[in-house]
């Protein structure tokens, strides 16, 4: 973690890498979170706290200087993880918890694991702590309107007050450092965004509802909520079964790209309305290029099916791999017997192509490349099968990979991999054959492969570098498509809201330093790309508890107060779009460029700690370009399978 997460990403004191060593942080979160103890992210400790994420743990341990012998005070001591690596580098650490339940627990925690140097204080930290002051450093875990006087004036001459600030209630704070260069002169430097939980306190917020309302008070004169004005702007929908509901994409069919999002990976309504939307553009505007969060060699399966080309022999059925349910499902059934039926007649050019964008399946992308290379060129595959050799123990585990990676020095096969696609490229011209998409397949699977040994072998690493990988490797298949397919070629991308909405406007990229593909097409597009994101406040999901993990029908939580799903929900409307597009430009688009929190659900729903692992600040009207609302939603069916682990008929997708 240490090296990874923490001094490969430029934290270079000496004295905070060693105590970070040093300190267990297993030994400060709930036994069932431990597995996650190392990676780099806040974690639920109960109460609505977390433990902070490590790499801004040491920020703030960097940015507070500390030395040998320093007084410091720790405001918001949650599970007193950052308190005991302070005590590694200082003196005296007092540090103080608000909330009584979490405080007794920390004392607990502190004298079984033999720290004299900390003593927990439950009371209001807003106010510090006058009797310990002064203090050569200040460190406040939670967000705070202003900084408060009192912590200014408890800081010694010299000393320095690390906080987060957000004097708009906003969850996502600049962290600031004010040190204190006389009896009342401050300087002020703002080390850059953060996301903590508010300061509640006499001199922070009152409570959780004043943060929550003052984050969207009205201006002056301002005469609506913004509820109100949402359900004005709203264009209200038909079901996704109703022939009118696809009309509505018609105004942004004259863009290359458009990405459908989602707000889970298992909700029929979304997978419904992406399949009516999508029917629409190719049959009504050219569309050519379908491209789905899948891996490519699975979607290359259904691909050949859509397209009328024979299955590749041998070849396994397609999205055996967990989750099964995401592609494996009737909503994506029934639009692949669409496809295959709309394609009946058309030229090899003018066929509409469903195509994976993902990295995940690095054994399926092996075997396509040596199945091409068997029929192209024998001595081609020999030499292929003996440099993928290295990555065979872990083709059915390749996570797996990423250990072994770490530690045996398997990062040559790094090497090996570029190698076979830079040569496999340099001979486009030799294998590829007029209207055959095999070399365009087997390429894009030799890139999958350099793309996936990086990816298994960094996400252990932790921190942004494994996220930023999978999407720019996605945004680069979608414009190898596009460049593979001509000029005049048009895609339409189904992903999560998380890949498809601007990383720019979210805590994604403004506190976790993320990109996504959202962001990636609108730099390199422009005005020729989509974003549009859907949403949801309540019904059921198909989730899993964990990776792995069997498919459950979950019922999702009602959308938190202060979210765009909450908003969403008190327009009355049960379906709408929202047009946030800048031909729509208005006062709610202007009012939802105000961070809110917006919620995420992938394969993995765990309501239990929904706040903490499925919420996050995003600008809605600056993060997409139009958004889908269902009020109410129902969880995906899967396709063909019985027991929901007993993977897919060996038929699939060819006995639709």
């Amino acid at each position: 973690m240490v090296e990874h997460q923490i001094k490969a990403r430029g934290i270079a004191d000496p004295a905070v890498l060693e105590a970070m060593r040093s300190v267990p942080r297993e030994a400060f979160i709930p036994e069932d979170l431990r597995a996650s103890a190392y990676e780099d992210e806040p974690l639920p400790i109960g109460d609505g706290q977390t433990i902070s994420q490590p790499y801004i743990v040491a920020i703030m341990l960097e940015a507070a200087n500390l030395s040998y012998g320093d007084r410091v005070l720790e405001v918001g001591a949650g599970s007193g993880y950052a308190a005991a690596v302070m005590a590694e580098i200082a003196g005296r650490v007092h540090t103080i918890e608000r909330i009584g339940t979490l405080g007794r627990q920390l004392r607990e925690r502190i004298a079984r694991l033999g720290y004299d140097n900390i003593e927990v204080h439950i009371a209001d930290g807003s106010k510090g702590l006058v009797e310990a002051a002064p203090f050569d450093a200040i460190l406040v875990a939670a967000g705070a309107p202003a900084a408060p006087d009192a912590l200014k004036q408890q800081l010694a001459i010299g000393g320095r007050l690390i906080i987060p600030v957000g004097s708009e209630g906003r969850a996502v704070q600049s962290l600031s450092r004010i040190t204190r260069i006389s009896h009342d002169r401050y300087e002020t430097e703002n080390l850059g965004a953060v996301r903590f939980v508010p300061l509640i306190g006499e001199e922070g917020w009152q409570d959780e509802r004043a943060f929550l309302s003052n984050r969207h008070r009205p201006e002056a004169g301002e005469k609506k909520a913004l509820s109100d004005l949402v359900a004005d702007a709203a264009e209200p929908l038909p079901t996704p079964e109703d022939a009118s509901f696809a009309g509505i994409i018609d105004r942004f069919a004259d863009r290359r790209v458009i990405l459908l999002g989602e707000a889970s990976h298992g909700t029929a309504e979304f997978y419904r309305a992406r399949a009516a939307i999508t029917r629409q553009l190719i049959e009504k505007h050219g569309f050519t290029i379908v491209a789905a969060e899948a891996d490519w060699p699975d979607a290359a399966a259904i691909n050949r099916h859509v397209r009328h080309a024979a299955p590749r022999p041998h070849g396994e059925p397609p999205f055996q791999r967990f989750p099964t349910w995401m592609w494996a499902n009737t909503e994506i059934d029934k639009l692949i017997s669409w496809m295959r039926d709309e394609n009946e007649g058309r030229s090899q050019e003018g066929m509409a192509g469903f195509y994976g964008l993902d990295m995940y399946n690095m054994r399926g992308s092996i075997a396509a490349v040596l199945d091409y290379l068997d029929e192209v060129d024998p001595q081609a595959a020999a030499i292929a099968r003996e440099r993928y050799g290295c990555l065979t123990p872990w083709q059915h585990d390749p996570v797996t990979y990423g250990r072994a990676a770490l530690s045996k020095g398997y990062g040559e096969c790094e090497v090996a991999v570029v190698r076979q696609l830079r040569e496999l490229l340099e001979r486009q011209t030799e294998y590829a054959q007029d209207g055959d998409e095999g070399f365009l397949d087997a390429a894009q699977s030799a890139r999958l492969i350099a793309a996936a040994e990086k990816y298994y072998r960094i996400m252990y690493y932790g921190g942004a570098e494994s996220w930023n990988l999978r999407d720019s490797h996605m945004f680069q298949t979608l414009d190898h498509l596009l460049d593979a397919k001509g000029p005049d070629a048009k895609a339409v991308v189904w992903a999560h809201n998380s890949h498809i909405g601007d990383a720019r406007e979210t805590e994604m990229g403004g506190v976790r330093g993320e990109h996504n593909l959202g962001q990636l097409c609108r730099e390199a597009y422009g005005d020729d790309v989509a974003l549009i994101g859907f949403g949801t406040n309540t019904g059921t999901v198909a989730a899993a508890s964990d990776w792995g993990g069997a498919m459950e029908v979950k019922q999702v939580r009602p959308a938190l107060a202060g979210s765009h799903e909450r908003l969403c929900h008190e327009t009355g409307h049960e379906r709408f779009l929202l047009d946030l597009s800048s031909k729509a430009e208005g006062e709610v688009t202007a009012a939802l460029q105000t961070p809110m929190l917006q919620r995420f659900i992938g394969v993995i729903y765990r309501p239990e700690t929904e706040r903490q692992s499925h919420y996050a600040e995003a600008a809605l009207s600056k993060q997409f370009d139009a958004y889908f609302w269902f009020d109410e939603t129902t969880a995906l069916t899967p396709l063909g399978i019985a027991d929901r682990d007993g993977g897919l008929p060996d038929t699939y997708p060819f006995a639709v």
